[in-house]
């Protein structure tokens, strides 16, 4: 009652029939009435922040990974307070984009950023952050790629006229008042937008002292660290909610890269039987703890492919909430496959948080391959090429047929799922 007496006006002939109810002794039932708008915002139930968005599944609070493609595999967006973990391809090179698109889109959409990283100075990674497309000359820039991409689809679509039911990507940049945006990677963000945003540096090397003397801890000393001041910058700037008086909320944005690499003291990547073989787990632990209740979102770039004890990646993959794995084909037999020539590397959606839930929900969606245009990463589906005709060799045929077999039913399938397509 004491609620309804203090959202305004137009909630009293609610709050009197809770009351002559009551009296009654006949029901409890209260009315709901419509949804509170931006000039009565203390009756929503969800915050209005900048860049932000209620999912349509349970209404929890989205923030955008930077990639639109990214945030409808994943359901919408992130999930505010929950952690996505990049499982980074072989050679590093395309892991760092991902994590510098979720930079960016906090700088644009006017996030707080938190960069922590044991190998580059945070100040350098954002003036590495590609330059955002937002109105209409930058969509130009990007014509070129999204037009040679339809015109290759097109084509495709004619001789194989079964993909025509197949979902596609977004491949439109759109502008800031839209949720999540499309990025150049040729081109840098713009200094005024760094020296205008609010960031906080974690650089390790800086942070860690040679005569550091430390009691002994089942934490690396490094995690220690770092998990202290990720807590610090929670509470001291009321990311937790603990300073009502801040009316203008805003989101954290935590991007922590290469963690568990030998550059932050972590002997996992060695040998199969390591000392500190339960820190990361430990770390991660904790941090899930730190943003379960503040806002609060959390990108982690982990090299699984060096850790040596895969019982750990296990651990590590289920004390994440969003996992994402990148497969590149350089150094591989797919690089030279004319089954893959189309693609830079497949992407893997491992898990997808359900929140409030003892399980996690898996995508529908297996088969994903990414593609580094000229300005734009992209991820598309990936399908069987058509072009099968006589000009192909027998030696292509055969390859391209061991590539179907390889990759499973969730290829080669129609759009129902229940018969392959033959050529």
């Amino acid at each position: 009652m004491a609620a309804a007496a203090t959202c305004g006006t137009g909630t009293r002939s609610t709050g009197s029939m809770v009351v002559s109810a009551s009296r009654n002794s006949v029901t409890s039932f209260q009315r709901r009435g419509p949804r509170a708008s931006g000039t009565d915002s203390g009756c929503s139930r969800l915050v209005s922040i900048a860049g932000t968005r209620p999912s349509v599944r349970n209404g929890q609070l989205l923030v955008s990974t930077g990639l639109p493609a990214l945030d409808q595999l994943l359901g919408g967006g992130l999930a505010v307070g929950t952690v996505l973990l990049i499982e980074e391809d072989k050679y590093n090179i395309y892991s760092p984009l991902l994590f510098k698109y979720f930079l960016a889109e906090g700088i644009v959409t006017g996030h707080t950023l938190l960069v922590a990283s044991a190998k580059e100075d945070p100040a350098d990674i954002l003036q590495e952050l590609p330059a955002p497309l937002l109105d209409d000359n930058c969509k130009k820039e990007c014509d070129e790629d999204i037009y040679n991409h339809k015109t290759e689809s097109n084509i495709k679509m004619k001789i194989a006229w079964r993909y025509q039911l197949l979902p596609k990507m977004e491949a439109r940049p759109v502008s800031s008042s839209r949720f999540g945006h499309y990025y150049d990677v040729s081109k840098r963000i713009p200094q005024e937008l760094i020296e205008a945003s609010k960031w906080h540096g974690f650089f390790l090397p800086e942070k860690i002292s040679s005569t550091l003397n430390l009691e002994p801890c089942s934490l690396n000393h490094s995690y220690i660290k770092l998990l202290q001041f990720i807590q610090n910058i929670i509470y001291e700037e009321g990311f937790d909610g603990s300073n009502p008086q801040k009316k203008q909320k805003n989101i954290l944005r935590i991007g922590i890269q290469n963690l568990g690499s030998p550059l932050w003291g972590d002997d996992i990547c060695w040998t199969e039987n390591c000392d500190s073989n339960h820190s990361l787990t430990k770390f991660l632990y904790m941090l899930r703890g730190l943003l379960r209740s503040s806002l609060s979102a959390c990108i982690i770039t982990v090299p699984t492919h060096l850790i040596q004890n895969k019982a750990i990646i296990a651990r590590v993959t289920n004390l994440s909430d969003t996992v994402v794995g990148l497969e590149s084909f350089i150094g591989s037999e797919k690089e030279t496959n004319p089954f893959y020539k189309d693609y830079h590397g497949l992407i893997h959606i491992r898990q997808i948080p359900q929140l409030n839930n003892l399980i996690y929900d898996v995508s529908d969606v297996k088969d994903l391959a990414f593609k580094l245009k000229r300005k734009l990463f992209t991820i598309e589906r990936l399908h069987l090429p058509p072009d099968l005709s006589d000009t192909v060799s027998r030696s292509s045929k055969q390859d391209l047929a061991e590539s179907a077999k390889l990759l499973g039913p969730g290829c080669g399938m129609t759009a129902r799922g229940k018969k392959h397509l033959d050529f």
